[in-house]
C-alpha cells in the first residue's frame, strides 16, 4: 500500500482550530517534523485541509 511522507513547512500560528486539530491528528506539532501515514481517503482529506502548511511526498 502507498505511504505518504508529510512534513510541516509552515507555522500553525494564525490558523483556525480545525486546521490545528488536523495537524495534531496527523502527528505534526512543529515545523520541519515529518511523519509517514498510509494512503487512505481519510488521510488524503486531512492533507487537503492543511495543504498550505505541509509538503507531501508519495513513498
Amino acid at each position: 500500500m502507498a505511504v505518504y511522507r508529510i512534513t510541516q513547512v509552515r507555522s500553525r500560528i494564525g490558523t483556525n482550530k480545525k486546521q490545528r486539530a488536523t495537524l495534531d491528528s496527523l502527528g505534526l506539532r512543529k515545523i520541519n517534523r515529518t511523519v509517514e501515514r498510509e494512503a487512505s481517503p481519510v488521510v488524503e482529506g486531512m492533507i487537503k485541509a492543511v495543504s498550505h502548511l505541509v509538503k507531501v511526498e508519495k513513498v
